[in-house]
């Protein structure tokens, strides 16, 4: 089954308006039109309206870096999927920085995973271990507690999911997963849908590789065979970084 990978851009804390203009008016001009991957720009949420009308009529697309799971309700500060819903498209769910910065636990993750699937958003569900776990040998295990909890209340996953893989020891580090290494954890991904699904699932699930991604190093990896894309952090606030990367998928893709 052919995947058509999926480049997202998180722009996590950073651009005043006036950068966020900007810079999406440079990604419009350079990156619509691209064939072969999809393209998700995740600005601050103050910036989503900008986005949602700078983006309208192209090829790219715009996510919210979270979502609160609750509908509705007295929520100081927060947005529901139904609140998001008409101006983005995708939301990022379960990154690392809301798990180990904000304490979400894996029911909160997956909780917001189900109200985006209600809402009728597309979710880039992220998963990953830490350095220490890596190191003890826990990866596999830390990949299927996450796994296990977010598709718990599911009964099958919705054409072209995406998960993001992201090593929290490569996130914001300079440091990147070996393409082996990469690969070696977006295939116990895989399996593990597979095992909690069906084959056909897991073998149409797109799964981005997500830590420290630049254009040198997304060449080999988009090249692995169970690497479908990337979630690309400080590289996307530099229209010329994120063209590079979003190209080189592409490209990967066409081979």
């Amino acid at each position: 089954m052919s995947r058509t990978p999926v480049v997202g851009g998180n722009w996590k804390l950073n651009t005043n308006r006036q950068q966020a203009r900007a810079l999406l008016t440079a990604l419009r001009a350079s990156l619509d039109g691209l064939g072969g991957v999809e393209l998700v720009v995740c600005p601050p949420a103050p910036w989503l309206g900008d986005a949602s009308d700078l983006l309208d009529g192209s090829s790219l697309s715009v996510g919210a870096q979270n979502v609160h799971a609750e509908p509705a309700g007295a929520f100081t500060g927060e947005q529901s999927a139904a609140i998001l819903a008409g101006t983005v498209s995708h939301v990022i769910v379960g990154h690392s920085e809301r798990r180990h910065v904000f304490g979400e636990s894996d029911e909160t993750v997956a909780a917001k995973l189900r109200s985006v699937l209600d809402a009728g958003l597309r979710p880039l569900l992220a998963v990953g271990e830490l350095q220490e776990e890596r190191e003890a040998g826990w990866t596999a295990a830390v990949l299927r507690r996450q796994l296990t909890s977010a598709f718990e209340a599911l009964d099958g996953l919705p054409e072209g999911f995406v998960v993001a893989y992201e090593p929290v020891w490569a996130i914001g580090t300079g440091l990147t997963a070996t393409p082996e290494i990469a690969q070696e954890a977006c295939a116990q991904v895989r399996s593990m849908i597979e095992e909690r699904f069906d084959a056909t699932t897991a073998e149409a699930t797109r799964i981005q590789y997500g830590g420290s991604v630049t254009p040198g190093s997304v060449v080999q990896l988009a090249a692995q065979p169970d690497i479908d894309g990337a979630l690309v952090g400080g590289a996307s606030l530099d229209a010329d970084s994120f063209t590079a990367i979003c190209s080189a998928v592409a490209e990967a893709a066409a081979r």
